[in-house]
């Protein structure tokens, strides 16, 4: 894995809260994610302001690939207590979240005019 130099510059939310929020909007937002699957263009840029915005728009796209798999809502809610409180699942979903952070992170190359 090639790691860019100036990547430990960023300020980064802790896995906590890239977590919490997972937790706590994962389900609404992947909703969501259905309802705007109607042909429009959803993703229309990697380009972010903030390396916060990049995050939050990696934590979407984690959202979406989840919704993307596992189209019916009801189907995800029923799953949830099963890897809400598993390590290794939350582990499994911070990698998911930092590998799209890595993909926004280069889209927007490593917010270098800040």
């Amino acid at each position: 894995m090639v790691m860019h130099s100036r990547l430990p510059r960023l300020a980064v939310a802790p896995l906590a809260a890239g977590l919490l929020l997972l937790a706590v909007v994962g389900t609404a937002a992947a909703d969501s994610h259905e309802a705007a699957s109607n042909g429009a263009t959803w993703l229309p840029s990697l380009v972010t302001e903030t390396p916060q915005e990049g995050f939050a728009l990696a934590v979407t796209l984690s959202q979406k690939g989840v919704a993307t798999t596992q189209p019916d809502a009801e189907v995800r809610k029923a799953q949830r207590p099963e890897y809400a409180e598993d390590p290794d699942s939350l582990i499994a979903a911070s990698h998911v979240i930092a590998t799209h952070f890595q993909t926004v992170a280069a889209a927007n190359d490593y917010w270098r005019d800040e």
